[in-house]
């Protein structure tokens, strides 16, 4: 028995951790205290030590299966030769929360309804929970008629409406599902210590109120522009990656997916990412989620605290934690036995003036709403601007995280830039005007040094870095963030090199050689086409990136160039606000070109 791709799976999520159910019918992921904690079922990283739960037709099937419009609750419909049954799976929201209260308390209920539709389907079921990553299995004991498991401080209680044979770190069951016919599965989760028995729960009643509760939430926010439908479910991702309580969006549900086929790049992602922050609110606000957009960057205000000199946190830990260090288990196999399974994330030490110029981009696109700017939210910007402004010489790990020796990073002195700009632009709001003039002069000292020391001739573009030869697909930024507008003779040459060497099938590798297409990149030259005028081109190439999706529209962080299936951590925070940043800025794209044919005609 072997997990499935990492593209074969769909997301569940209540707003504290998220869970992973594969078109198998297996639960393989769910880490249930929270996004970053020890999982119950890991059989993703694990075929035989992780843990699962499955429940799936016993013989062959074909599948369909969707999102429940609105929600993050998952409908699978199972086609065999006996006839068809459906499994709904979710998890549960908070009892009646509604609207941007949804997940701030959740259940800990993993809920799943198995439905007859046709003829008489023989089922079953198999339960193998391994709690802390794969290191303890559990007694399974009843309790009247739940089974409960208790180790490292964590209880499950599965409630099962059919009979179940239970053994001692296991349990299974087979029962067959007619036309008309429903059988529900729960599964509760507590802390051990907290004095919380199991929860008995109605599953179709608490399903249903779960779906309600995730329409209440889309009901609530409107988009406007183009490719409204692929929008609002990348949004809906978001939110599900989202800890309600923080309101803090983690890069994506798992650890230790590789990017490539050999295994070779196993990160924790399930963390936050303060370095891409700007990226995340513009995402919300152009999806019309002004509140969560707010949201997080007070969270995020709160989260870095105090800043001198020392390098600003370019990731935290769902409630703000600065501690993500990094180790390797040996318990479990790996992804497809890559033998490479990682907790934490050693990147969290590192220096990367991205950060700097995100924060004040966010704060500057928020300004409206920061209106007065609050006193810690006003002393944090000083503190950025004045790092920016001393450190932009300074080499740094980069966009990328690369963990070998520091280099001259071209985004990471736009990064500088971007910071005294929106500095500047803010004006007397944050600087005395002899402070704005300082800035100002620092600000046009960085963008010349960019443009002289950027460009390669050599090349014929601007690299990854000073003095380097190497193309790079982060320089694709350069035009998204205002540095340099995007139809710059410069730039389209960058952006012509880019597509000529670095992309495969409309997938944009970060730099020659890559195995894979970055899907974020890939959304980024969709954005740079339509800036540079080229909105058709712009939009067929959307068309076909938002064509890569598995087939309830998630996206992982690339894309193999040679087998064409998804690789990495997943679903991807970072693929989807592109999705989002391009869908917008063709829908801006749009709205220029009327407005410039309704002045001709005029």
């Amino acid at each position: 028995m072997c997990a499935s791709p990492i593209e074969e799976y769909a997301l569940l999520a209540d707003g504290r951790s998220g869970a992973l159910v594969g078109r198998d019918g297996s639960v393989d992921w769910w880490c249930p205290a929270r996004f970053d904690g020890p999982s119950v079922f890991a059989r993703l990283l694990d075929n035989d030590s992780g843990g699962h739960w499955f429940i799936r037709p016993d013989g062959e099937f074909d599948v369909e299966r969707q999102y429940l419009d609105g929600t993050l609750v998952v409908r699978t419909v199972f086609t065999t030769r006996d006839g068809s049954v459906a499994i709904t799976d979710g998890l549960a929201l908070d009892a009646e929360a509604r609207g941007h209260e949804i997940g701030h308390y959740p259940p800990g209920l993993l809920l799943r309804e198995v439905e007859g539709l046709s003829g008489r389907v023989p089922m079953v079921m198999s339960y193998e929970p391994r709690f802390e990553y794969g290191r303890v299995r559990a007694h399974l004991l009843r309790h009247g008629t739940t089974i409960v498991a208790r180790a490292t401080g964590s209880t499950l209680g599965l409630a099962p409406s059919v009979p179940v044979d239970c053994r001692d770190v296991d349990a299974s069951a087979t029962f067959t599902v007619e036309a008309g016919r429903r059988e529900t599965f729960s599964l509760s989760y507590s802390p051990t210590y907290h004095q919380r028995e199991p929860m008995a729960v109605d599953v179709s009643a608490a399903l249903a109120d779960t779906v309600e509760a995730w329409r209440s939430w889309s009901g609530a926010h409107t988009y406007p522009g183009l490719y409204a439908p692929l929008v609002r479910h990348s949004v809906l991702v978001l939110q599900g990656l989202t800890y309600q309580l923080s309101g803090s969006v983690v890069a994506a549900a798992t650890t230790s997916v590789p990017v490539t086929a050999e295994g070779q790049q196993t990160y924790d992602y399930r963390y936050v990412w303060l370095r891409d922050f700007s990226l995340t609110l513009r995402a919300l606000s152009s999806a019309a989620c002004p509140d969560e957009a707010v949201r997080l960057f007070r969270w995020m205000a709160e989260a870095i605290g105090v800043v001198g000199m020392e390098p600003v946190p370019i990731m935290v830990g769902v409630e703000g934690e600065r501690d993500l260090s990094e180790r390797q288990i040996d318990v479990l196999d790996g992804y497809v036995e890559t033998g490479s399974v990682r907790l934490g994330n050693a990147a969290w030490t590192q220096r990367q003036h991205d950060i700097l110029g995100q924060i004040v981009d966010a704060a500057w696109l928020l300004r409206r709403s920061l209106e007065p700017l609050p006193d810690d939210v006003h002393r944090l910007l000083r503190d950025i601007i004045k790092q920016a402004a001393q450190t932009w010489r300074e080499p740094d790990s980069g966009v990328w995280e690369m963990r070998e020796e520091l280099r001259h990073n071209l985004t990471s002195k736009v990064s500088c830039w971007l910071a005294l700009d929106r500095a500047v632009r803010f004006g007397t709001r944050l600087g005395s005007p002899a402070e704005l003039r300082r800035w100002a002069a620092i600000r046009d000292e960085i963008r010349e040094t960019i443009l002289r020391e950027g460009w390669n001739e050599r090349v014929g573009a601007y690299t990854g870095a000073f003095d380097s030869d190497q193309l790079d697909a982060s320089v694709l930024a350069l035009p998204l963030v205002g540095f340099i507008r995007a139809d710059d003779p410069r730039m389209l040459a960058t952006v012509e090199r880019i597509q000529r060497e670095l992309t495969v099938d409309g997938l944009v590798r970060r730099w020659p050689g890559e195995p894979g297409g970055f899907l974020a990149c890939s959304f980024w030259l969709v954005q740079c086409l339509a800036l540079a005028g080229d909105p058709d081109r712009a939009a067929e190439l959307f068309e076909s990136l938002a064509g890569r999706a598995n087939d309830v529209g998630l996206f992982a962080e690339q894309i193999d160039l040679c087998t064409g299936r998804q690789v990495g951590n997943f679903p991807q925070a970072f693929s989807h606000i592109g999705l989002i940043a391009a869908a917008w800025r063709l829908t801006e794209t749009q709205i220029d070109r009327y407005s410039q044919a309704g002045k001709a005609t005029s």
